[in-house]
């Protein structure tokens, strides 16, 4: 129907961070498949190489590019090159990430820093990096990959849940910042999702029941499962379309309804 044309994304070039594989590539996907131009990056080569296959076996003609993206004068060099073979960047998505799950007094300083870095500085740094295109352009979308850690404490995760809760607040300034320019900066925010890294926590026990995180989770989340890669999908496109246009400085939460319960009464 004509009235939802503005979800297309035809002729939009998306640079994806972080995106060879897991939540990067299903947004990369859900993207392509709404008729943009996809470009991502990843930290070393094998893992560019290893993301191409993936996309030329999904049927997407993608371009990949080595960064660090905690390395300002990399990043500024990759979007240039991005600007000069492909185009300008009309949606970032800061999705690179990491976790490290270590109890607050065993970490390392080094250790949340590094963790600060890439889920807090790098998405500012990438940023930075594409918001003089999009105000020369006239127009522009930021979206960020949240955590319901940017809402929740949780044991271990000090690093992950103070870089993610940081996130939330750029993703607010950046919008403060650059709205006035049609600049809208959002965030997404994944709730317990399905990926080969959280297979162990969803392996069946030798008795056939469930992991006991699973089974949290599970009792935690009125949607009753893990969310999918794939859930991420549609509502990365719409902070990605036209349609958000006066959706600026959120968090949209894919979480199954996680945040929204306080849980079962035992």
């Amino acid at each position: 129907m004509e009235k939802y044309e503005n979800f297309k994304l035809d002729g939009k070039i998306a640079l994806i961070t972080g995106a060879s594989y897991g939540i990067g590539f299903a947004i990369a996907k859900a993207m392509a498949a709404a008729g943009a131009k996809i470009v991502f990056n990843d930290i070393k080569q094998e893992f560019v190489d290893k993301g191409l296959a993936s996309y030329k076996e999904a049927g997407i003609d993608a371009t990949g590019y080595v960064c660090d993206v905690t390395n300002e004068d990399a990043v500024n060099e990759m979007v240039a090159k991005i600007e000069k073979e492909v185009g300008n960047i009309d949606i970032l998505v800061n999705n690179a990430g990491i976790i490290k799950r270590i109890p607050m007094i065993e970490m390392k300083a080094e250790e949340f820093r590094q963790v600060i870095d890439v889920d807090l500085n790098a998405p500012f740094i990438v940023s930075k990096a594409v918001i003089p295109t999009m105000l020369k352009m006239g127009h522009g979308k930021i979206i960020n990959i949240c955590s319901m850690m940017s809402e929740l404490g949780r044991e271990t995760v000090s690093a992950y849940a103070a870089a993610k809760g940081g996130l939330k607040m750029l993703t607010k300034n950046i919008a403060s910042e650059y709205g006035q320019y049609n600049i809208q900066c959002n965030g997404i925010g994944p709730g317990y999702i399905a990926t080969p890294q959280t297979a162990p926590l969803r392996e069946r026990q030798p008795d056939g029941s469930r992991h006991p995180f699973d089974s949290f989770i599970v009792a935690k989340t009125p949607a009753g499962r893990w969310g999918n890669a794939e859930d991420l999908g549609g509502p990365a496109v719409f902070l990605a379309s036209e349609a958000s246009d006066f959706v600026n400085g959120q968090i949209l939460y894919v979480d199954g309804g996680i945040l929204a319960y306080i849980g079962r009464q035992p």
